[in-house]
């Protein structure tokens, strides 16, 4: 199965596009247009306003970084807490599935954490940006 391991860095950017999109789509819609309303809804749940600004702007500008691979572990950090605390305030008393379930959070939460663990592998700025990272290597 050797030659299933040359494929990680295809399935670590399948990762970061999907998450990066769907934390960018979700932000956008937050910070271009839904701010106060969020911040409402936020603070409906006992916490201070000034935590729906910083997850609206962590979903929309740590979706970009992720999408990109830029700051992956940093900004899939700062996504896997936004979700862990989505998970606490808003979906875990409707249960695993169903409407307003934690099932989507949680799967968005363990995306997250593995690009954490993993970074965001060759296809991405950060490799790109290292030490000796990037371009090809002549023989």
């Amino acid at each position: 199965m050797r030659y299933l391991d040359r494929l990680q860095p295809l399935g670590l950017l399948v990762m970061r596009l999907a998450l990066g999109l769907i934390f960018l789509d979700h932000g956008y819609h937050k910070v271009f247009g839904g701010l106060h309303h969020h911040v409402q809804f936020v603070t409906s749940l006992g916490l201070p306003a000034w935590s729906a600004y910083l997850s609206a702007f962590t979903e929309f500008f740590g979706g970009i970084l992720v999408l990109v691979g830029l700051f992956t572990r940093v900004a899939a950090f700062a996504l896997c807490i936004n979700m862990c605390v989505a998970i606490a305030k808003v979906h875990f008393h409707n249960g695993l599935m169903g409407n307003g379930g934690y099932e989507f959070p949680l799967a968005l939460a363990a995306l997250a954490f593995a690009l954490v663990c993993f970074d965001g592998g060759p296809i991405a700025f950060d490799h790109i940006r290292a030490p000796g990272g990037g371009g090809w290597k002549s023989k």
